[in-house]
């Protein structure tokens, strides 16, 4: 059984609003679903140095 938590987060003003940009999201709450869910679904979160990997697979895309 999964459990569900209520978790809080402190965040400027000027973050929050760019979150909420960002994910297309109007309220907080969808704004930090959004990024969280992105966040663990994404690959690159567990690589060390994430731009290398993009920049890895965006060579190997361009070259097929």
């Amino acid at each position: 059984m999964t459990k569900i938590l209520h978790v809080q987060t402190v965040l400027t003003e000027d973050d929050l609003e760019a979150l909420k940009e960002k994910t297309g999201e109007k309220t907080t709450k969808d704004a930090i679903t959004t990024a969280v869910e992105h966040y663990l679904d994404c690959p690159y979160t567990d690589a060390g140095d994430m731009w290398a990997e993009r920049l890895k697979k965006t060579i190997q895309q361009r070259a097929e």
